[in-house]
């Protein structure tokens, strides 16, 4: 990050990050403010992303009407060998330096949903019975999430005087990877976890995250010390991962 932008997040306590609007005629001006982001910080707002109100707050619901499962029920959707499926609090630690035995989160972790069933499908779904509308939901989630995700790929190419298509036309999400993450933060904590995280410290995987809030805040990005990440509302955080620098320089 910049000098400047580190020494005003650290006098605020939070990031001041950019917002970029996907939906802009002023191609250059989003290009611009992609480029000063991932420079400074590696995260922006995005907005006008293309994924209806709807939408997300049926995905909010369906996520949290899974959460409030007593756990017997949601173990029973483990994740399997693929990363699938139902991860319960503790039983992950995104930072192994950290002195408890795990991270507070639970998740829930679903990959590309095919048109059709399919029958070597490694994504695990709840009962239909009770989650009638849980795959619909979460397969037009993840190809309005995609298509978003593939739109700011573009500006990112773009912002390396790269073409627009660069990173589609060399493969990069062609393999089926992304995937949605479900995260459930516990409200409170008992005594024994005070200092612990809900997702301790860590770098995200893949090229980028996008990254939906209901709103509570608690996102944070480390620079010497922790600096809160402003909630963002309707609009969606972008994240960039190790394997877009690793992309782009190849």
């Amino acid at each position: 990050a910049s000098a400047e932008a580190e020494q005003q997040a650290m006098a605020g306590g939070s990031l001041d990050l950019p917002v970029v609007d996907l939906a802009s005629p002023d191609l250059k001006s989003a290009v611009d403010a992609v480029r000063k982001a991932c420079v400074e910080s590696g995260f922006f707002y995005v907005t006008n992303h293309g994924i209806q109100d709807g939408l997300l707050e049926a995905l909010f619901a369906e996520s949290k009407k899974f959460f409030e499962l007593p756990l017997e029920e949601k173990m029973l959707l483990q994740r399997n060998s693929a990363h699938r499926g139902y991860t319960a609090p503790y039983a992950e630690k995104l930072d192994a330096s950290s002195e408890f035995q795990g991270d507070l989160k639970e998740s829930f972790y679903i990959g590309a949903v095919g048109d059709v069933d399919m029958p070597n499908d490694p994504n695990q779904w709840p009962p239909k019975e009770r989650f009638p509308s849980w795959k619909d939901t979460m397969k037009l989630y993840h190809a309005a999430a995609l298509a978003a995700g593939k739109r700011i790929l573009s500006l990112i190419a773009l912002s390396l005087d790269l073409e627009a298509e660069f990173f589609q036309n060399i493969g990069a999400v062609d393999c089926s990877s992304e995937v949605i993450r479900l995260l459930h933060y516990p409200g409170e904590v008992n005594e024994s976890d005070n200092g612990n995280y809900g997702a301790s410290a860590h770098s995200d995987y893949g090229m980028i995250t996008l990254l939906a809030t209901d709103g509570t805040p608690g996102l944070q990005r480390y620079a010497g010390r922790r600096i809160g990440i402003p909630s963002s509302g309707k609009m969606f955080v972008m994240l960039m991962g190790p394997l877009l620098l690793t992309l782009a320089i190849c």
